[in-house]
Order: C-alpha cells, then structure tokens, then sequence
C-alpha cells in the first residue's frame, strides 16, 4: 500500500477542506485512502517553526510523496528531501522561491499548483475601492511569518498610490492580533480592508469575518469560506480546485510519473464572491451578477 505524507501548516479541523479536496484528487487518479493508499498527516497546528520537524519526520517514514498546502510548508519539505517527489499548493511565485526552476520544466523532485494570489491582490483593492469609492484610507493585513507578505505590500502600496489613497499596513501572526488589527482599524480612520493570503487567515475565515461585521469593516479576502461566514467580497483563485490537482499530481507520480516530468500548474479558476446580505447591512450597493 502506497504512503503518502501531507504536511499542512494548520490543524485537521481548520484544514479539513483542503484535505477534502486533495483526497478527491486522488480518488479520481485511482487512489483511495484506506484501500490502497495511507496518508501520514502532519499539522503544524499555525506553528510554522514545527514545518521543518515534521518534514523531516516525513522524510524518516520515508513516504512516498509529500504533499505541502502552502509555501512554508513546501519549502519546509524541499530543504528536508532532495530525493522525495514533493508536489506543493502554493499562492507565491514558485520559481522566485526557489521551489522550481521553470513552470514548465521544474527541475530535481519537486513540482505542484500554484495559485493567483499575488496577482488578484491588486483586484482585491480595486474593487473595494469600487464598492467604496469616497474612501480615502484602506488598509491591508498580512501575516509576516508568511513569504508572501512582503510581495503582497509591494503590489498593495503600487496599487493604491495609482489610485491615490492611503495604505495602512497591519500584521497579524496569532489569533490574539484579530482583536488588537480590527481596534485599530477605527483609529486609523480606515474605510475598508483588504487581507493577504496566508493559510493561517484562511483557516480563520470564520473568525476574521466575525470581526469584519461586528467592527462594521467592509473587508475583501481571497476565499469563498471568508463570504460564507458573513464577510463582505473575496476574490481569488478556487482553493478546492487548487488542492484537487494537487491530489491528480500525486497520483500520477505514485503511479511512475516522475516530478521533473510534471509542468507547474496555473490554476485558471478565479471567481468573485459577495455577500448581498452583508453589504446591504454595511449600506453598500452593489452590481446585480456575480454574486451570491
């Protein structure tokens, strides 16, 4: 039976989906947790110092595969293996990490998806900047133990220099810094929020829309989770889609594929989201199609 270790930096609770996702992946290349697969699941539990530990640890079961759910995880599992096939799912530009030498041909054992993220971050702004169009301030929140941080503030501070507003910049790395961001939301005087991808907030979407609506902040994320739990937009690529080709790409691999072989995917999906009840509560008004 083959084994195959998944390396996630949150908990199985918070990270269940993505797995949902990944196991129907494998299920549609042949593979069926249980009956001819086992999977070795390792959750950082948001404790991303613990990645390299349990990759290594991986690496000592010696598993098949390693699969990683964001980019610290990937790079956790890249620095622990030069010889395991890793496929990774990842929002950073996989070649400027490191991970791969090209897209389409990426080189030693490591191959994945790679999603939109830092490219729909600009969107994320414009249209909040749509919705809210007399506001002069917004402000962005990113999780600094993430490497996507600092590309996202780049692209967020081009973007709203362009537009002529102000960017306040926030950081959030534990679920204490919610309460500490949305109180100085106010004090700064912000109007909307835009927050940064990071698998730590996507697995807080519920907690972080709960505070976008009792602190009254129109707030835009990346995932459909985020809309569904009352917050206002998101915009992003399909995360369910992303983790189910990363599954297909550990089938093919457990079936004699080699990583090297396998082109980095794009994923194409992006969709945009908005919650009618929440805007109508915030008094916004907003377009009547693409939304749910």
């Amino acid at each position: 039976m083959s084994v195959i270790g998944f390396l996630a930096p949150g908990s199985e609770k918070s990270d269940e989906y993505r797995a949902m996702s990944f196991r129907q992946g494998l299920n549609e290349a042949g593979f069926v947790e249980g009956q001819n697969l086992t999977i070795e699941y390792r959750w950082a539990e948001d404790q991303y110092d613990r990645l390299p530990t349990l990759a290594a640890d991986l690496v000592r079961r010696q598993v098949a595969v390693i699969v990683t759910t964001s980019t610290p995880a990937a790079l956790a599992a890249q620095a622990a293996t030069t010889t395991i096939p890793i496929v990774f799912e990842s929002a950073t530009d996989p070649v400027k990490l490191g991970l791969v030498a090209s897209l389409n041909r990426p080189g030693r054992n490591v191959t994945g998806v790679t999603q939109s993220a830092a490219e729909v971050l600009p969107k994320r702004l414009q249209l909040l900047h749509e919705v809210l169009p007399t506001a002069r301030v917004l402000a962005l929140l990113v999780n600094p133990a993430d490497p996507q941080a600092d590309p996202q503030e780049r692209e967020a501070r081009a973007v709203v220099t362009n537009l002529g507003l102000e960017l306040q910049v926030l950081t959030a790395t534990t679920e204490r810094d919610f309460e500490i961001v949305f109180a100085k939301l106010a004090e700064l005087r912000v109007s909307g929020l835009v927050i940064g991808g990071s698998a730590f907030f996507t697995s807080r979407s519920h907690q972080l829309a709960n505070l976008a609506i009792q602190h009254a902040v129109p707030a835009v994320y990346q995932s459909r989770q985020f809309v569904a739990a009352g917050g206002l937009m998101s915009y992003g690529s399909s995360i369910t889609e992303t983790h189910r080709l990363v599954g297909l790409y550990a089938g093919r691999i457990l079936k004699g594929e080699k990583p090297s072989d396998l082109p980095v995917q794009q994923s194409a999906k992006v969709e945009l989201i908005i919650n009618l009840k929440t805007a109508k509560a915030l008094g916004i008004n907003m377009p009547s199609c693409g939304h749910r």
